[in-house]
């Protein structure tokens, strides 16, 4: 089987998720290309495990200062070049396309009559789960943004829905997880890194390690470590820290979770998944959450005590054999041996 795999780039939990297939699949010995698209290509790093990956420009969503810009967002994408690409996107050599959340795989998949499987957080939405917000254009684009022929949405719970557990790759899965540090973790990429600097350093007490894209070179100031973006090192650092301070995404939260580390959560403005997730979390009991970056809600925040490991099963390979098992169009036998191996920590709540 020749599998094309399209995955958003505009955020690195795509690419992250994209990374735990890559691996499920080398270990069934599985030949899969992969298209990533939504950033220039030169912003795509730590790409190893995906071989000779190829890019497109596809679309994406532009924000500033922690808010979603839709008017920027409809002038800097350019329309015209996403039809070209999409038509000029040979799916011929291709018996499936995987789809996360990526737009030109999708569209091309639709047009030329080939099957798709879209696998993703977004998808999750299509359902009876938690929303927060969100107008008709972002629920359209739920939709319509990344159609596929078979859908597959992946969240924190069930919710008596049929969507599955996340994907989750973190260093704890393949090796032994590293002593756990005095430091914070803090992931704010939609954020300003001056006004993230301005918060971090009211609390000189407490070490904090920053990693953001504005960062270039690895420096510190006071009780700040800024670092550059980087796969490994991040993984390093997650492991090691005592918690973890970020946006309202999806796979890094989750990555966290079955790391047990505690969460703090700033959502996007104006981005309704992220708003959704945060308040998802804080539904259950698994994080806390700030509207903006608020020194009082991050002082007692820092005071909590460590949380629990939520305990994930390896979905990654279990979808892997039911792709290749090639009964697409049931999945009620997955979900439930999935959510079967899930162990939520007791203080989480569920109803």
């Amino acid at each position: 089987m020749k599998i094309l795999y399209g995955v958003q780039g505009t955020g690195n939990g795509h690419i992250a998720r994209a990374r735990a297939m890559a691996v499920a699949f080398r270990q069934h010995n599985i030949d899969v290309d992969f298209l990533f698209s939504g950033r220039e290509e030169s912003q795509y790093f730590s790409m190893e495990a995906f071989g000779n990956y190829q890019t497109r420009h596809g679309l994406t969503f532009y924000s500033e200062q922690g808010k979603v810009k839709y008017g920027k967002t409809l002038m800097k994408n350019n329309i015209w070049r996403f039809l070209s690409e999409t038509n000029q996107l040979d799916l011929t050599p291709y018996d499936l396309v995987l789809n996360d959340f990526e737009p030109v795989t999708a569209w091309a998949a639709k047009r030329q009559g080939v099957p798709c499987i879209g696998i993703s957080h977004q998808n999750a939405f299509r359902y009876d789960v938690p929303k927060e917000g969100g107008n008709w254009i972002e629920h359209s684009v739920i939709r319509h943004f990344a159609p596929t022929e078979h859908s597959i949405g992946l969240h924190w719970y069930h919710f008596e829905q049929p969507i599955l557990p996340p994907i989750v790759h973190t260093l704890a899965r393949h090796e032994k997880t590293i002593d756990r540090q005095h430091f914070t973790l803090v992931y704010l990429p939609f954020e300003n890194l001056d006004a993230i600097s301005e918060l971090l350093m009211k609390f000189i007490s407490h070490n904090f390690v920053c990693y953001h894209p504005s960062v270039i070179e690895p420096n510190r100031i006071e009780n700040i470590e800024f670092k550059p973006l980087s796969h490994t090192g991040f993984q390093l650092d997650l492991n090691r820290c005592s918690g973890v301070v970020a946006n309202g995404g999806f796979e890094l939260p989750s990555e966290a979770l079955t790391l047990g580390k505690k969460l703090l959560l700033k959502p996007l403005e104006g981005q309704f998944e992220q708003q959704s997730n945060v308040a998802t979390l804080e539904a259950l009991g698994l994080a806390q959450t700030m509207s903006f970056l608020d020194a009082a809600i991050l002082r007692g925040w820092l005071s909590e005590k460590q949380a629990e490991v939520v305990t994930y099963p390896d979905v990654a390979n279990a979808l892997v054999e039911w792709i290749l098992a090639g009964d697409w169009s049931h999945q009620d036998d997955l979900r439930k041996q999935l959510w079967d191996k899930v162990d939520f920590p007791s203080y989480v709540s569920l109803t």
